[in-house]
């Protein structure tokens, strides 16, 4: 069976992320979404997502195909139904069709489709809004860690670091380096990558995922619930917060209740508040609505998209979202919602130039040998040109 996973109704309520990724390719636990039904599925998948994006995240098809909601963490019971679909067949939960079986002509249209539906026999979980990134965080490394360690086993951890709870709950890749860390695993376990690296002096409670070749700086205060994607350098103070991949959040300062994105990068001393002095529960901004929503969360920090930097000792006020490839500095809080493309701060907002912002999104990936080709810069373009469409459309 060809396999797809599709861009359902959750994808504009999971901007900014989603602006340079299929919804399935967001990272929740140690794993992106995909990553997780691979895993289960034992099979490549492809992308049913918006046009823009379909040259670099592309569709395979086949005489029949399932098609799964990408917003949908997998489970064994959920894919034991799913590999049984038959076509004209669709699995739904609470009226929503996650997932259903198709011939190649029917892909692009199923919705219109009427289905045999069957009901989905135990409740799936699913990321809905970007604030289930960082809640549902803590539950999805502990899942992940059991996928990925079952019937495995760690690298030795070396004697010099320090364990309070059970070591079993500790597991290493091949080339990953722990020395002289504190790791708590009362709370749950800690995972680090391929050629990840915990340097001395750092302070750990898991659930806590490392993924292959980030690293972790001197000293660093990291809490419960918190992931660390793919080559991604932080230090600081972080607590329950989901950074994508290829960013940095290098030095002191305080990241929590947060979701980063891939290409970002942390200044100095940037911090972000996670808690209204009220201790209200905080409101975000939301992309289809565009208006600010009630997040039922108390804690909510930074949600912030890719390629996007802020300056030394940035601040950002609690429930703050950022688009794509903006640059904010500057003294005092910035506004709670920034657009793509912005540059400034609290003073004042302008128009990030686009050729500019391609000149730094090569920039930054050169350095990671990652090529910034004209797959990437059409959908920087796209991005840029829906932005400042929505904006004259106001």
């Amino acid at each position: 069976m060809n396999y797809i996973l599709f861009d359902g109704p959750s994808r504009e309520h999971l901007l900014p992320f989603t602006f340079t990724r299929p919804v399935a390719d967001i990272r929740a636990g140690a794993m992106t979404l995909r990553e997780k039904w691979e895993s289960y599925l034992g099979k490549k998948t492809s992308s049913l997502t918006q046009d823009y994006l379909s040259e670099k995240f592309s569709l395979v098809k086949e005489s029949v195909n399932t098609l799964i909601d990408g917003s949908v963490v997998p489970n064994e019971n959920f894919v034991e139904q799913i590999k049984s679909l038959e076509p004209g067949e669709a699995l739904v939960q609470d009226g929503k069709k996650l997932a259903v079986c198709v011939k190649e002509d029917d892909i692009y249209h199923w919705a219109t489709i009427k289905f045999q539906e069957l009901p989905v026999r135990k409740p799936v979980m699913a990321i809905n809004q970007v604030w289930d990134i960082y809640a549902m965080n803590h539950q999805l490394i502990e899942q992940d860690f059991q996928k990925i360690t079952k019937g495995r086993k760690t690298q030795p951890l070396s004697k010099t670091n320090f364990v309070l709870g059970d070591e079993a709950l500790i597991f290493l890749e091949e080339g990953a380096k722990v020395e002289f860390a504190f790791l708590n695993t009362t709370d749950g376990p800690i995972y680090v990558g391929r050629d990840a690296e915990i340097m001395e002096g750092s302070k750990i409670r898991g659930p806590f995922a490392l993924c292959e070749h980030a690293t972790v700086k001197m000293d660093a205060k990291i809490y419960t619930g918190t992931t660390i994607g793919p080559h991604c350098k932080v230090g600081g103070e972080i607590s329950n917060s989901v950074i994508f991949g290829y960013s940095n959040k290098a030095h002191d300062g305080f990241l929590g209740n947060s979701v980063i994105g891939e290409w970002c990068n942390l200044g100095a001393d940037t911090n972000i508040s996670n808690l209204k002095n009220t201790y209200d529960i905080v409101k975000l901004w939301s992309y289809p609505e565009q208006r600010f929503v009630n997040t039922g969360q108390q804690f909510c920090g930074l949600m912030m998209g890719d390629h996007s930097k802020t300056g030394i000792n940035t601040m950002f006020n609690t429930g703050t979202v950022v688009g794509v490839s903006s640059n904010i500095f500057g003294e005092g809080y910035p506004r709670n919602f920034i657009p793509s493309f912005s540059w400034g701060g609290k003073q004042g907002i302008s128009k990030f130039n686009l050729k500019k912002a391609f000149q730094v999104a090569k920039a930054v990936m050169d350095r990671r040998h990652i090529e910034f080709d004209t797959v990437e810069e059409n959908i920087l373009t796209h991005i840029y040109d829906s932005t400042f469409q929505t904006d004259q459309n106001a």
